[in-house]
């Protein structure tokens, strides 16, 4: 139920009547994890291994710990011995394939997926990972074929996997099955009306009018949805660098700074608070998503985070940052001038603005320098951000192309700008 702080004090009575009571120390052990203690969760579930080395969940558990805290060699270990005790125990079974993906053994990662389906040929989530997976590492149109086919097997066989769904329209779009796409959506919003992830993916593929920017519903559902998952898919499996070529971008502008007055607009997980670190003297982050949030609670780094929307953030806090950086969040808004002059104001005379957004490369659109794409995400022509640059008074402006991230196995082409309010 979430009450972490009444299921602990539990834990803790339980333990002190009987120390070593396995479950207790077990479950302790995860809800710490929970609330960003790894290490000493590791003490605690290697204590109730100790009266129990023979519970494959506990085996479980202590790998999850161990992909969590970025240590996938520990975690493999861990989920192969649940599996010799458990041949069929499904977490451990998808957890060891996610596991080698992430160390980038694809063909042992996809054996891993096979065993379980073989173990549980009724298992949707099992569908929904091998489908994800086969969309990750594309290296041709039969495994796009055979993504949809998992994914779609994966919304059969449990119609709430709203993942599955999203997932399954954009692999059909970016096989040109434009009109399959729509009717996954359709088909979505006959059954949930006022869904805000099918509205808004139906009309990422056409299907409707698309909105100014994607609705905040849309936002904290998808990414609330995302975060348990959000750090090993991109790190792992489509090579994120927004965040590490936003700050190569800042690099030069902010040499020799530091105990600067710094916002992270649209944190997520935190992936740019160590990046940021060396420049911070204060360092805020403001997101929709409260799961995103917790876990960049747990990652750490910040010294204020805020559960709202970047805008109406940015507008309310004048003047008060050196540095507003924003990785692959404006790719959620449509036209750049609104959320860039809320940037501008946000900043000290001289403080500098860097965000990425995915780019229009393959023709003029529409004219306005906009589009949604199949993804659910924006993309913009490179004239539309430096006219938007202009109009929020930002000078010394640079934009740069680069490769962003892989989506359905091509790249993600990109703008990374940085921008300077004068002083």
């Amino acid at each position: 139920m979430g009450e972490l702080e009444a299921a602990r004090a539990l834990y803790d009575q339980v333990l002190a009547r009987e120390p070593d009571q396995p479950d207790a120390l077990h479950f302790l052990g995860v809800l710490i994890h929970q609330r960003g203690d790894s290490e000493a969760a590791l003490g605690l579930v290697a204590r109730a291994l100790e009266q129990l080395p023979g519970h494959p969940d506990i085996h479980n558990n202590l790998g999850n710990i161990h992909k969590e805290r970025g240590d996938p060699a520990a975690a493999e270990a861990c989920y192969r011995r649940a599996i010799a005790l458990a041949p069929a125990h499904v977490d451990a079974l998808g957890n060891l394939a996610v596991v080698l993906e992430v160390q980038g053994r694809l063909d042992d990662a996809f054996n891993a997926y096979g065993l379980l389906l073989h173990a549980a040929p009724a298992y949707a989530r099992g569908y929904f990972l091998i489908g994800l997976f086969l969309c990750n590492h594309a290296a041709e149109p039969e495994h796009m074929r055979q993504s949809s086919a998992c994914l779609r097997r994966a919304w059969e066989l449990d119609p709430d996997n709203v993942r599955a769904l999203r997932l399954l329209g954009v692999v059909l779009y970016s096989m040109g099955e434009r009109e399959a796409a729509k009717e996954v959506y359709r088909d979505w919003l006959q059954r949930v009306p006022d869904d805000p992830l099918a509205g808004h993916m139906l009309a990422a593929c056409g299907g409707a009018r698309p909105p100014a920017r994607a609705g905040d519903r849309y936002v904290r559902e998808l990414f609330d949805g995302f975060a348990s998952s959000f750090d090993e898919q991109l790190l792992h499996n489509l090579d994120y660098r927004a965040p590490q070529l936003l700050a190569e971008a800042l690099a030069a502008e902010l040499a020799g700074r530091s105990g600067l007055d710094v916002l992270d607009a649209g944190c997520g997980t935190g992936l740019c608070a160590p990046l940021l670190a060396h420049w911070a003297g204060r360092l805020e982050g403001v997101d929709l998503s409260p799961e995103m949030l917790e876990r960049a609670r747990r990652r750490g780094g910040y010294d204020q985070l805020v559960e709202a929307e970047l805008t109406a953030h940015m507008r309310s806090r004048p003047l008060a940052f050196d540095l507003v950086v924003s990785a692959d969040t404006l790719v959620y808004f449509g036209d750049l001038h609104e959320v860039l002059a809320a940037g501008a104001q946000a900043l000290r005379p001289g403080g500098w603005l860097a965000f990425s957004v995915e780019a229009i490369v393959d023709g003029p659109g529409d004219g306005s320098g906009v589009e949604l794409g199949p993804s659910g995400r924006y993309r913009h022509a490179r004239g539309h951000v430096e006219r938007a640059l202009a109009a929020a008074g930002f000078d010394a402006v640079r934009v740069q192309a680069r490769e962003l991230r892989k989506e359905c196995g091509r790249p993600v082409h990109g703008w990374v700008a940085v921008g300077r309010r004068p002083a």
